[in-house]
């Protein structure tokens, strides 16, 4: 059964997009992430325009992500103040890439330049994973768990310490400056517009061990500034490019929803070590496919001067 989704400007399959969200939200429940980074690939994969792909992903990631971040909340586990200030890099970021992707889009380069930048980081990130994952099994739980916490202790931590403008933060008790969370927010806004990912796969690791934030505070923080941080840019999306398809979203978000539940059953039968192989396999495949997009003959080809805009 084909459903006509208006902002995409195509028909789909009602039971292939539910598939998509359930398969997405399946991994999210499994490997606990928000899924973004697979979600957004997986649209334009079946023929959604990218811009609309990307938008689309932030705005069903606010439902998720509200979620989550009322549960860490009840839990005492959601930082305001580190929170604020992060949402605050957040909102200046986001708001900058979405004028990104307008002029981008004025140009035709949008789909060219995002899939260039998945594949840097999605490369990076699945690579550094699947090493640090296998290195886990080989030398055991408690020496790489040392390792990791010998890390937390080098340069970047140091400089992040040595940076000015130093406040408390209370409830994750330390106190650094605010401009690393500031940097990273904005960052993550950048790539929330351009990607339509929540950036938790580079947030958490940075509040946990570059800030040293407690983990199950950073989690609950990260969700927190994510709620506000997408809302921001997909409302800004839908306004300024027209790139928001709520029907897409609705049915993406209620299906990840079910999705979820199922993974999260699943990954209490798996170790943590084969649940980040596992994650890293998944992004390292959807890396290979949007590299070989790249390399193979483009359908189109790449403007330097503005041209008329379509979906």
């Amino acid at each position: 059964m084909d459903i006509y989704f208006p902002i995409a400007g195509l028909p789909l399959n009602l039971f292939m997009v539910l598939g998509i969200g359930g398969v997405v939200g399946f991994l999210s429940g499994l490997f606990g992430v928000g899924g973004g980074f697979l979600l957004t690939p997986l649209m334009m994969m079946v023929g959604i325009p990218p811009a609309v792909a990307a938008a689309t992903g932030s705005n069903q990631m606010v439902g998720t992500a509200a979620s989550a971040a009322f549960a860490h909340w009840r839990m005492g586990n959601v930082d305001f103040k580190m929170g604020g200030v992060i949402l605050a890099g957040g909102l200046v970021g986001g708001t900058a890439g979405v004028q990104l992707v307008g002029e981008l889009r004025a140009l035709g380069n949008f789909e060219f330049v995002m899939k260039i930048i998945y594949v840097i980081m999605l490369g990076g990130v699945g690579g550094a994973m699947l090493l640090e994952s296998v290195h886990s099994l080989r030398k055991g739980r408690g020496e790489a768990a040392a390792e990791l916490a010998e890390i937390s202790e080098g340069l970047w931590s140091k400089l992040c310490y040595k940076l000015p403008w130093h406040v408390n933060f209370e409830k994750s008790g330390l106190s650094t400056s605010v401009l690393f969370p500031f940097f990273i927010g904005g960052l993550v806004g950048l790539l929330s517009a351009l990607l339509g990912v929540g950036g938790g796969f580079i947030m958490v690791p940075a509040m946990i061990y570059i800030i040293r934030m407690p983990t199950l505070v950073a989690i609950g923080t990260d969700l927190f500034q994510m709620v506000l941080s997408s809302a921001n840019v997909a409302i800004q999306q839908a306004y300024y490019n027209q790139t928001v398809d709520v029907l897409l979203a609705l049915l993406l978000l209620a299906a990840s929803a079910v999705g979820a539940q199922l993974g999260a059953m699943v990954s209490l039968r798996l170790k943590g070590e084969h649940l980040r192989v596992l994650l890293a396999a998944c992004v390292l495949a959807v890396t290979v496919k949007l590299f070989l997009d790249l390399a193979l003959t483009p359908s189109q080809p790449i403007f330097l001067t503005p041209v008329e805009l379509g979906h």
